[in-house]
């Protein structure tokens, strides 16, 4: 009895009616072995094949007005300029070291003390606060009570400095027949007519820093319009850069090399020139801002009512501003 129960097997353990068999038994016959293999391509295929979309956006359009969902901004759109090997980004100043921002606050804590004050102490100030190692340029800034929108409130024109503005300028002036010699020994840079008006157009050369213009030029310089308007050089009569049939053409051009400055008034109603520099004395400095002032002044708009000079501010091409009073 004892042989007969060693050589029996060891009987299977029943599974339950409807249960699914024990997985973690190994498959012996070759059916088992085919049921693995099957399951390995399986897994395979499903890692390679693209997920499906999921079942709630699947096959749905969009609603009529839905704006899309964002997608990540592209390199460069809307991100801040990537800095460069020294830590700085393009347009973007570096900060001011403790000792500049020490004597910044110091200058404008004087200043302010200081209040508005006459024309000759605001040169004075005005050298005792500069910093840069250049001759800076003297602009004077002036606040008019004038309507900008009104065509018949701007301001423009010209005057001539009695003692220039401290730079070279070179002069152009469109001109034929005798004019152009004229010019020429008055100490125009360049004189002439349709060379220079081709010159402009087809090369977009612009190495002047006035251009002047006789009356009868003028029908062929306003082809130039679109290339010298924006950039403040086209000849106009209201800023005295077109010569009129009573000016002599020598006398112009001797005024705007010695220092003939246009004025313009701007969308906010100021005035703005600069005249001379730092290095100037202080008596030919003042004399440059009276006359300009003054010329302000002497073409106030009828239509304007009121308060028509509000301020004016001296200062220098890297100096906080002086207000004088004048």
């Amino acid at each position: 009895m004892a042989k007969n129960q060693s050589e029996t097997p060891d009987a299977a353990p029943e599974t339950p009616q409807g249960a699914a068999p024990a997985t973690d038994q190994p498959a012996t016959s070759a059916e088992g072995r085919r049921a693995r293999e099957g399951k390995g391509k399986d897994a395979k295929a499903g890692a390679a094949a693209p997920t499906p979309p999921a079942p709630e956006t699947a096959g749905v359009a969009p609603a009529a007005g839905a704006q899309p969902a964002a997608t990540p901004a592209a390199a460069g759109d809307g991100a801040p300029p990537a800095a460069n090997k020294k830590g700085k980004r393009p347009g973007k100043a570096p900060p001011r070291g403790k000792k500049s921002r020490n004597q910044l606050k110091n200058i404008h804590q004087k200043l302010a003390k200081e209040g508005q004050v006459p024309l000759k102490r605001a040169i004075a100030l005005l050298k005792q606060i500069k910093r840069a190692k250049f001759d800076e340029t003297v602009e004077v800034h002036m606040a008019l009570g004038i309507d900008p929108t009104q065509s018949d409130q701007m301001i423009r024109g010209s005057v001539a400095l009695p003692h220039g503005v401290g730079k070279a300028v070179r002069v152009l002036v469109f001109a034929q027949g005798d004019n152009v010699a004229r010019a020429k020994e008055a100490g125009a840079d360049y004189a002439g007519s349709d060379e220079l008006i081709k010159r402009i157009q087809s090369e977009g050369w612009l190495e002047f820093d006035v251009a002047l213009a006789t009356q009868d030029m003028m029908g062929q310089v306003s082809r130039l319009g679109k290339v010298l308007g924006p950039r403040g050089l086209m000849p106009t009569p209201k800023a005295g850069t077109v010569i009129t049939a009573g000016n002599d053409v020598a006398t112009v051009v001797r005024e705007f090399k010695a220092g003939k400055v246009e004025y313009r008034s701007d969308k906010g109603g100021n005035v703005h020139a600069g005249l001379g520099k730092l290095s100037f004395d202080d008596d030919k400095l003042a004399a440059n801002i009276t006359t300009f002032v003054e010329q302000i002044r002497a073409v106030k708009p009828s239509g304007v009512k009121g308060n028509y000079v509000k301020s004016i501010t001296v200062k220098g091409t890297m100096t906080p501003g002086v207000l004088v009073t004048m």
